[in-house]
């Protein structure tokens, strides 16, 4: 395909993430019927946001497209020629209506200046170097071309990490790793900055989302592919015991007045632009 490069990789990255696990999560996701809830309304808010930039991209790169809900709305803008969904689950990519690429957001195949507009919508939180990432995707980029991605922050399922915590510390006497370290939209700019991209802005918003349980809420995070997938993670599942007590300290904790539980999902977004720019660009 037009625009790939030639594949490497650096192995002395730390293993943050099991990516065999990750991608697994994926695939499972999209067998099952993929909740894309959150997907679809963070792809919305990045459209609107590329909406008031003004211009026109013509080589888009959707990275970790799913099921193609923002490569579609992509390939709609005015000027848009082409659009390459990459995403490491195949079994998302096959119902995709754009040029179509297995490929990881850890390791980006593209070659330097390939794309007018890169695009991401809650994948980069699965990066564990996420530096590192920025860079190649900056270098995907054509002069003046444009960054724009949305990722997981730090605040998001606050209420499950602490409702987790707190049963496993009752039950086990300690706890496992179960919810992915994220960054801090205090780290992002400065990211992007590291990276090379020019008048980097990042800001966050905060998408809260009730459920009747517990059980309901990790079901869907399963349906999302968004489940743990830290290489340092136990084997095998909370026990029983430990999954009642959650869900009886995420009630108690957290609930709302109808019975309920929220769950929040704080959602960075990140824009860059690769230099040099243009004298029009805003």
């Amino acid at each position: 395909m037009p625009g790939l490069a030639p594949m490497d990789r650096d192995d002395r990255t730390i293993a943050l993430f099991d990516r065999r696990a990750w991608r697994a999560h994926r695939s499972r996701a999209a067998r099952l019927g993929a909740a894309e809830f959150l997907h679809a309304e963070t792809a919305e808010r990045l459209v609107e946001r590329l909406d008031l930039v003004g211009r026109q991209f013509p080589a888009v790169l959707d990275l970790g497209a799913r099921s193609g809900g923002l490569a579609r709305a992509l390939a709609l803008r005015p000027g848009t020629l082409s659009v390459v969904a990459a995403e490491p689950a195949p079994e998302f990519l096959a119902g995709v209506p754009a040029l179509r690429v297995a490929a990881d957001p850890e390791l980006v195949p593209f070659r330097d200046g390939a794309f007018d507009l890169v695009a991401s919508a809650l994948a980069l939180q699965w990066s564990a170097d996420l530096p590192g990432t920025l860079v190649q995707l900056r270098r995907s980029l054509r002069p003046d071309g444009l960054f724009l991605a949305a990722m997981l922050g730090g605040r998001t399922l606050v209420e499950l990490r602490t409702a987790l915590f707190e049963a496993e510390l009752a039950e086990e006497g300690g706890v496992s790793p179960r919810v992915s370290p994220t960054t801090e939209l205090a780290d992002a700019a400065q990211l992007l900055q590291r990276a090379g991209f020019a008048m980097p802005v990042a800001d966050s918003e905060t998408i809260t989302v009730t459920y009747p349980d517990l059980l309901a809420l990790m079901r869907d995070l399963r349906r999302m592919g968004e489940t743990n997938a830290l290489a340092s993670r136990r084997r095998g599942g909370l026990r029983r015991a430990t999954l009642a007590r959650s869900a009886l300290f995420y009630a108690e904790r957290f609930g709302t007045a109808d019975g309920r539980i929220p769950a929040t999902f704080e959602v960075l977004f990140l824009i860059g632009w690769a230099p040099r720019g243009s004298a029009t660009r805003p």
